[in-house]
């Protein structure tokens, strides 16, 4: 079980952390809290209800069950919202609950293993986490500085990314060795790189570790699927034929109250907030969440790799084990059927205001950075810095107009055209026979730098003829 938690839940919390804001942690602190603290605990609860009830499961496997499907996953809202300009605190709202969620369901767990297992008492438990989140925050921290000092000294991009994934599965085992929260632990060592590594690690080295966790978070999440279905298989075999009836009733009243009691927390939270601003001055009323992105957010549920692992983690002794996982194995099926097909349509049918906040942040970004760039070049005289300052001059020029689309597009086509050329002549050089493979390739990289350079993401499609 502990393997199974370090290897599959280690880099997705990582992965996550290094991707959220502390800003915007801060601005929706509140809805934060209610998302990732309250509707984790309320939904845990009414979960590990059903499961008493129903099932018979003890109450420590009870609220395991309820702490195992608790934590929606916003990897697969996110795929969709992406395509649309839905308001800018409705992700980032779920992008935070994403990380904090995780964390706040799996130290539930992690407690209630242990308490059906013997090894603690549940009212115990509420001192012990308290006890260790000071020391996790602490050696998050330290331990995230080492790491930065250790990569800042790494040249090579593929002995970089192998030291990340040790320091990621070093940091949960030795978290865990030690009595502190493996949870917390990772979650603060991946905010702290996150916030110094832009400055430390070298570009090169940076690029080529976003895609290789990428492909690796991509990974983990099938191969937690295809290792769920196999003992989805296998339990569905070993039940006794009024035990399937019962196993998938018990599954089909997870999948039903978890939908359900996100919605009821959520649309009461936001009902209960929106009263409370209606007592406040008009900018406390406009920053009050709004039904309609509530019911965003709510239906927004889908659940992922986090309760697959951690189902798959429970020990093989644990009592009720079988319709636990199997009953995980629907929730997470379920929603993202249920909830994942539907939620094109229901965007449709809300009709948010589009919010164009991320794009305006990024148009004054980069008239700032042209600028400094600008600047730090305007005492250079030479040819060379003549014409390094007319290619940010015209980059300045477009940032300044980020709606005039057009003139960007020329600019990048332009760039994308001459380098297909530079790609004819390199490749006709290596067919005559001019240039060695070795050459070939290394300067085949360079004009790959370029072309990337020459194609913003999202604005169009590199020209190919």
């Amino acid at each position: 079980p502990e393997l199974a938690l370090a290897l599959f839940i280690a880099p997705v919390l990582l992965d996550a952390a290094y991707d959220t804001s502390l800003r915007d942690l801060n601005r929706y602190r509140l809805p934060l809290a209610l998302l990732a603290l309250g509707a984790v605990v309320f939904t845990t609860a009414a979960v590990a209800l059903v499961g008493w009830t129903m099932a018979g499961l003890p109450i420590a496997a009870a609220i395991a069950l309820g702490a195992i499907v608790a934590p929606p996953d916003a990897v697969a809202a996110s795929a969709v919202l992406g395509q649309f300009k839905v308001p800018h605190r409705v992700t980032a709202i779920l992008q935070g609950e994403s990380l904090l969620n995780d964390a706040t369901a799996l130290l539930i767990y992690r407690m209630a293993v242990s308490a059906a297992a013997g090894s603690i008492l549940l009212s115990s438990a509420v001192p012990m986490i308290l006890l260790s989140t000071v020391g996790s925050l602490a050696a998050g921290y330290v331990l995230g500085r080492l790491s930065l000092a250790t990569l800042s000294r790494i040249e090579d991009p593929a002995s970089g990314t192998v030291v990340q994934f040790a320091g990621t599965f070093g940091v949960w085992i030795l978290a865990d060795s030690i009595g502190l929260s493996a949870i917390i632990t990772i979650v603060v060592y991946a905010m702290t790189i996150a916030r110094t590594a832009p400055r430390r690690m070298p570009a090169r080295n940076r690029v080529s570790s976003y895609s290789v966790w990428e492909t690796a978070v991509f990974v983990l999440n099938v191969l937690a699927f295809v290792l769920m279905g196999l003992q989805a298989r296998l339990i569905v075999g070993r039940l006794a034929e009024q035990g399937q009836v019962e196993a998938f009733v018990l599954a089909a009243a997870v999948l039903a109250v978890v939908i359900v009691s996100r919605l009821v927390w959520v649309l009461g939270c936001g009902a209960i907030m929106r009263w409370l601003a209606s007592f406040g001055d008009a900018e406390r009323q406009a920053e009050a969440p709004s039904f309609r992105g509530g019911v965003l957010i709510g239906w927004c549920g889908m659940r992922g790799l986090v309760t697959l692992a951690a189902a798959f983690a429970l020990p093989a002794d644990f009592p009720g084990r079988d319709p636990i996982v199997l009953a995980a194995f629907s929730v997470v099926l379920g929603t993202l059927v249920l909830q994942g097909i539907s939620l094109r349509p229901l965007l449709g049918l809300l009709r948010l205001d589009p919010d164009e906040t991320v794009d305006r942040e990024v148009a004054q970004a980069r008239v700032a950075i042209m600028q400094a760039a600008l600047d730090v070049l305007s005492g250079k005289t030479s040819n060379a810095a003549a014409v390094v300052r007319e290619q940010f001059a015209a980059q300045r020029v477009i940032a300044e107009n980020p709606k005039d689309a057009q003139a960007a597009t020329e600019y990048d086509r332009l760039r994308l055209y001459a380098i297909k050329s530079q790609r004819d002549a390199l490749e006709q050089l290596r067919v005559d026979g001019t240039i060695g493979d070795e050459a070939y390739h290394r300067l085949e990289e360079e004009i790959d730098w370029s072309e990337l350079a020459a194609s913003p993401p999202g604005r169009f499609q590199p020209l190919t003829t």
